[in-house]
């Protein structure tokens, strides 16, 4: 009885402990505008978690729309999901942005398999966007492995009729992923172009994770400068089918590796960005811009990459309308069109805002998925950056502790400026590459409070930004 009674009291005691822990920012180091802000940025808070829609637009575009790669009839229902949200949030102005978009197709479900002492073994496959077509009867032939670029160059004329494995795994010592993915996607990305120009049957890749899982990552490539010629079929493996084929071919370094897909290029689609804003109450010729990308890859729903940024990026403008927050410049929202396979909207939408002379002073992108937030990254003039790093006390009892130099995002980036401040948000990334790309990016794996966290987390710094920040010319607190 004593032993329960003290760990009830221990629970109790915990639970306090909590609670004034919830409740502390210091306000004796605030000045007087900064207290004004805390008590703002905590009913943007309040409001997403009680009041949020973003939850509920997601399951609509992921389980109504589903994957949608640009130029497909989903990447087009997503265009008139992404009006029809707008026009419920209420902004002021939507409008349709043409843009004219790749049309990359899979065709049917890949297929790979080989033979290893007696044993035949399937493996998880999908091909790579923008890659070709194997022949009708597929490809089959001997494997070279090779952990790089650098090694699969040197190896020359060895390469041809030959399928070349790049087997480089992400480096799981590094705790920011997003960097172990920037450490081996030239693989995936370049592959084919360095190989084709050897008389290489094909590349298959390593696919892009910290997961060893049997679910195929895919993911865009290029074939450079290389003649249609010498195009060849290239395609991801999982990785587990990669460490497995690493084994087989330590064993026995002859086997022939078999794989066949249909996918094609066909001729451009028109396509567009979906426009929204609401009007700036001081100085509306000022555009701040946020957004994320409607497209996505077609294997998956297009869960955390990226509809959370998209629903994120419109609950900002959601979230000012809630709490009666008029922003003296023009809030923009942008769901941008063809990211995953070439960023065509993003380039169309810089190109109108330079033809139209529009002034943007700022930009926020979402487009790491949907985990717990972290912080932003800023890319920025030295002044704006330090100004956006002093509001770390006002963010940092939201779990916002990391507001670092860095990149923004690849749909904003093209407004870059001296005097643009852009910035991305940064959720947690330890999960995201066990869905990126799969068939597993679906709208199960999406937390509802985690989502919700990270669109009071966007509007709270678009709030500070937008109050603060001013062409080249940040305003002191």
């Amino acid at each position: 009885m004593k032993k329960t009674l003290l760990f009830l009291s221990l629970i109790l005691f915990m639970i306090s402990c909590n609670q004034k822990q919830e409740k502390t920012i210091d306000d004796t180091q605030l000045t007087t505008e900064e207290k004004t802000d805390s008590t703002q940025i905590k009913s943007l808070f309040n409001a997403a978690l009680t009041d949020g829609k973003s939850y509920e637009w997601l399951r609509d575009l992921t389980k109504n729309v589903g994957g949608r790669l640009s130029g497909s009839a989903e990447a087009q229902m997503a265009v008139e999901w992404g009006e029809k949200v707008m026009k419920e949030v209420g902004l002021d102005s939507i409008w349709l942005q043409p843009v004219m978009v790749p049309h990359w197709v899979r065709g049917e479900k890949e297929i790979a398999t080989y033979t290893t002492n007696g044993e035949q073994k399937n493996v998880a496959i999908c091909a790579l966007g923008f890659s070709v077509a194997t022949p009708k009867s597929g490809v089959l032939a001997e494997v070279i492995e090779v952990k790089s670029l650098e090694e699969a160059e040197a190896l020359g004329d060895k390469m041809k009729d030959k399928i070349v494995f790049f087997n480089r795994p992400f480096d799981n010592t590094l705790i920011h992923t997003f960097k172990a993915y920037g450490g081996c996607v030239d693989q995936r990305v370049r592959g084919a172009a360095v190989c084709g120009k050897y008389g290489a049957k094909g590349v298959i890749v390593r696919s892009m994770t910290n997961a060893i899982d049997d679910y195929p990552h895919t993911g865009t490539m290029s074939y450079g400068d290389l003649p249609v010629e010498q195009h060849i079929p290239a395609a991801a493996i999982s990785s587990l089918a990669a460490e497995n084929l690493s084994k087989d071919l330590d064993t026995n370094p002859n086997l022939k590796f078999y794989f066949k897909q249909s996918c094609e290029t066909l001729p451009d689609a028109p396509s567009f960005n979906v426009v929204g804003e609401i009007r700036g109450s001081e100085t509306p010729e000022n555009i701040f811009v946020v957004g994320g990308h409607l497209d996505s890859w077609d294997l998956g729903e297009g869960a955390h990459d990226d509809g959370t940024g998209v629903v994120q990026s419109l609950e900002v403008a959601y979230l000012f309308k809630k709490n009666n927050i008029k922003p003296k410049n023009t809030l923009r929202i942008v769901f941008f069109m063809n990211e995953e396979n070439g960023t065509r909207g993003a380039k169309k939408y810089a190109e109108l805002a330079t033809l139209n002379k529009e002034n943007h002073i700022g930009g926020l992108e979402s487009d790491s998925g949907g985990h717990t937030p972290r912080g932003f990254s800023i890319d920025a003039n030295n002044a704006n950056t330090s100004l956006l790093q002093s509001w770390k006390k006002l963010l940092a009892p939201y779990g916002l502790h990391d507001i670092d130099k860095g990149g923004s995002g690849a749909d904003i980036s093209p407004l870059k400026d001296e005097n643009v401040t852009l910035v991305g948000y940064r959720p947690d990334s330890q999960r995201y590459f066990d869905y990126h790309h799969t068939s597993r990016d679906t709208f199960d794996k999406v937390n509802k409070r985690e989502l919700e966290l990270g669109s009071a987390s966007m509007a709270s710094i678009v709030y500070l930004m937008d109050k603060y920040l001013y062409g080249d010319t940040p305003v002191k607190l």
